[in-house]
Parts: C-alpha cells; sequence; structure tokens
C-alpha cells in the first residue's frame, strides 16, 4: 500500500492548559484536496499553521513525500499559503505580488511564470493592474496566484472565501475549484461552511475538539457519519431519544419502531441517540410518531415542517402544501442513524 504525500502522525498542540489539536492523525495523497471542516474553536485552523510551521507541535510529526518536515521552518517547507484576508502588498501591481516569491529567477523566467499563473486563475492579462482595483473574488484569485507561483509542494488556505459576500462566493468558489484541478497540486483548507468543503474538498476531515471524528467524501459523511458530532454537524438534522430493538430497529417517542443503523453492534434495551435527516420523514396516514406542525419554512414545491411529538422536535421536508402550523400528524422515518447516548 502506497504511503501518503502527506501524513500527519499523532499531532498535537496545547496553549497552556487548552489542547487545541489532540493526537490527530491524517493522510493526504497526492494531487488530492483536502478539507479541514468544523466548528470555530475546534483546531482546524491550529492544524493548519502546523503544517505551515507557523507553530511548533508539542508531539508527532509531519511527513511530505517521506522526509520529515516537523522541525523545517515555513520557507524550507516549501508549502504555499493564501492567507483568510489574502495579505496582498497594496503598493504592487498584480504581476509583481506574483512574482515576489519568485526572486531567484531571472526576469524573463518571472514574466513567464507569473502569466502562467495568472491563467491559472483565468486572469491573464491582468499582470499590470493595480490590486486595490480589483473585486474581492479577484483579490482571492490572486492571493492563490501568488501561492502556486513557486510551485509549492502543498498549497495550504485558510477560510479562502469567508470574507466575500454569498453571490461572489459561491462564483469565486467554482473558479478556485476549476484552478485546483488543473494545477493538480495537494492542498488543505480550512472551512466552516459544509458546502464549501464538500464542493472543494476530494474528501473532507470533520474536526471537533482538536480531535479527527471522520474522514471520508462529502456522501460517505452525509449517509454514514460516524459519531453523533458527525451526524449533527454535517447536514441538517433532528434527533431523538430511543432504545435499541434489534440490530436493525430502534423505539422511539410513542413505541413507534423506526429502522436503524448503527456504527458499532449494541445490544437490545441500550439508550441511543436517534439522528434522522428531514429528506427521510414523510408524513403518514398510518402508523407514525403522533404530533402537531409548529412551523413551516417555505422552500419552493417544498417546505421545512417543526412538528413537536411526545416532547421532541422532528424537521420533516415535504411538499409544500402537505401540512399547515396547527395540524395533528402522524411522521415516520424511512431510516435513521443511532449512537449510544453521551456519544
Amino acid at each position: 500500500m502506497t504511503a501518503p504525500y502527506l501524513r500527519l502522525h499523532n499531532l498535537t498542540k496545547s496553549f497552556g492548559d487548552q489542547i487545541a489539536v489532540r493526537d490527530l492523525t491524517l493522510g493526504v495523497d497526492r494531487g488530492t484536496v483536502l478539507a479541514l471542516l468544523g466548528p470555530s474553536g475546534s483546531g482546524k485552523t491550529t492544524t493548519l499553521r502546523l503544517l505551515a510551521g507557523f507553530e511548533r507541535p508539542d508531539g508527532g510529526s509531519i511527513v511530505v513525500d517521506g522526509k520529515d518536515v516537523t522541525a523545517m521552518t515555513p520557507a524550507q517547507r516549501r508549502f504555499g499559503m493564501v492567507f483568510q484576508h489574502y495579505a496582498l502588498f497594496p503598493h504592487l501591481t498584480v504581476g509583481e505580488n506574483i512574482a515576489f516569491g519568485l526572486s531567484g529567477r531571472s526576469a524573463a523566467d518571472r514574466r513567464q511564470r507569473v502569466g502562467e499563473v495568472l491563467e491559472m486563475v483565468d486572469l491573464l492579462g491582468f499582470a499590470d493592474r493595480e490590486v486595490t482595483a480589483l473585486s474581492g473574488g479577484q483579490q482571492q484569485r490572486i492571493a492563490v496566484a501568488r501561492a502556486l507561483a513557486p510551485e509549492p509542494r502543498v498549497l495550504l488556505l485558510d477560510e479562502p472565501l469567508s470574507n466575500l459576500d454569498p453571490g461572489l462566493r459561491e462564483r469565486t468558489r467554482r473558479e478556485l475549484c476549476q484552478a485546483l484541478a488543473q494545477t493538480h497540486v495537494t492542498t488543505v483548507f480550512v472551512t466552516h461552511e459544509q458546502e464549501e468543503a464538500f464542493a472543494l474538498g476530494d474528501c473532507v476531515a470533520v474536526i471537533n475538539q482538536g480531535s479527527l471524528e471522520q474522514v471520508g467524501s462529502a456522501r460517505e459523511l452525509y449517509e454514514h457519519p460516524a459519531t453523533r458530532f458527525v451526524a449533527t454537524f454535517v447536514g441538517r438534522a433532528s434527533i431523538l431519544s430511543g432504545t435499541v430493538v434489534s440490530r436493525e430497529l430502534v423505539r422511539v417517542a410513542g413505541g413507534i419502531e423506526w429502522p436503524a443503523e448503527f456504527a458499532d453492534p449494541l445490544p437490545e434495551g441500550t439508550a441511543v441517540s436517534v439522528v434522522v435527516r428531514p429528506e427521510v420523514l414523510r408524513f403518514t396516514d398510518g402508523i407514525g410518531v403522533g404530533g402537531s406542525v409548529v412551523e413551516r419554512r417555505y422552500t419552493g414545491a417544498r417546505a421545512f415542517f417543526l412538528v413537536r411529538a411526545e416532547g421532541e422536535t422532528l424537521e420533516v421536508e415535504a411538499p409544500a402544501t402537505a401540512a399547515r402550523v396547527g395540524d395533528e400528524v402522524r411522521v415516520a422515518a424511512t431510516e435513521t442513524r443511532a449512537y449510544p447516548e453521551g456519544r
């Protein structure tokens, strides 16, 4: 089995009594785009700074292409970094910003490389522009071009789209995705936005309280979350209290039994948290959890309905005309995911 191009092994970092990164082990194949996804304070930015060499780990190692770089300076690692606020030089032109890290090359080589990376980010012809005259999305792409210019072994991006308004963010995300696909550079980027992680990342690592919860494709994380945290952080979900009936069933509010998938086999009678997605819940005329509709959020042809049932709250995605606020309804689930209480 081939070793990953970039490997973090038992990486640990504390600030005083606060553990920011806890025994983090993670591998990234060459040319892969990895998203580090997690809430604020989860340790994902500290992990990125450890990768860049801006912080030194208390323990563990970082290996690139078979070589341990843990003790190397940022310059020695040959990693490209795109900061959250881009950190472009306002007194330099676009071309001068990009050429800043190419001081060891001839003037002709620098001009050629500037043109190459500007073409990668679809801004060919912008070399003589002032950076202050560019839009936020264009500045972001210039920051990426500057990081790519020295041909880094690994590209690091810290919340690359967080400073853009929603409309510009979506367009810039597509452009960034195209640029990363064209360069084939191994990339690690930090985000707290699930949509951004799913759109840009070939794989996604979910970080919580400094620890790795799960790594996998967007589909794996959404459909087969390994922990309750992943199930509730990735996508929308309702959580109910339940008990295990069998290897495939749980009993929830009102004594209703629903199909369930378990991360690990659990004995009958075990108390569990039952996580269920809005799209697998449906209103039914037959057996189901009884409750009343307390809220309806219209989204077009379909809507999200909040149903209060037996002291629990369920979010149901259904046709917009399926129910009204105040209606008494019954809700059934086609699938759920169950986790031991407290985990």
